[in-house]
């Protein structure tokens, strides 16, 4: 574990090979697990605001499992998550030629949206947890449909963090990246950069 201001983050984010493979995966982390996506604090008001903006690209199941339920749920642990349909997938994921994707990224990307996803999903296998005490954990979460993207990783070369550079720096600010790359090269043994 590497302590960098008030956030623990395990070895695995800094060493571990990690790269997205969507081709491979099929975008399970949108449709798989048992409850939705975690939400920070702001984030289900956020989703109430754009959702004009993000609907349209919606499943209209996904749009009707948000009437139903709302732009957020109280999950089994009275966390705050994203609506699933069925049980199943997130309400706001949509497939795209047999790969399934967030109508919500899908529309910021397009430039209709001001809102990415929720930073659960960006950050995505990072999990981050909050201490008591105020401070942050960040872990590396090992699920088997990861396997191809752990694959991937190791032929590119790419830990986790690098690959996840854009929702880190949304996150924690381009500050706390730095000093991840730093933290990289002292475990490696690499000395600063």
């Amino acid at each position: 574990m590497i302590e960098i201001d008030d956030k623990i983050v395990s070895d695995d984010i800094l060493l571990e090979p990690f790269l997205c493979d969507l081709k491979r995966c099929k975008g399970a982390c949108c449709v798989e697990g048992d409850a939705g996506a975690p939400l920070e604090e702001g984030e289900a008001a956020e989703l109430e605001k754009e959702y004009p903006n993000y609907a349209p690209y919606m499943t209209e199941a996904g749009r009707r499992a948000v009437q139903e339920q709302g732009y957020a749920v109280l999950d089994d642990d009275g966390d705050l998550t994203t609506p699933l349909v069925d049980g199943a997938e997130c309400a706001y994921a949509v497939e795209e030629n047999g790969v399934t994707l967030c109508a919500i990224e899908r529309a910021c990307r397009e430039g209709r949206c001001g809102f990415v996803k929720p930073v659960s999903c960006h950050l995505y296998p990072i999990r981050v947890v909050r201490f008591s005490n105020g401070a942050y954990g960040l872990n590396f979460h090992r699920w088997h449909i990861c396997s191809p993207a752990v694959k991937c990783g190791r032929r590119a070369g790419v830990p986790v963090y690098r690959a996840l550079r854009e929702p880190i720096v949304r996150r924690f600010g381009e500050e706390f990246y730095k000093a991840l790359e730093c933290a990289e090269d002292l475990l490696r043994g690499e000395g600063k950069r």
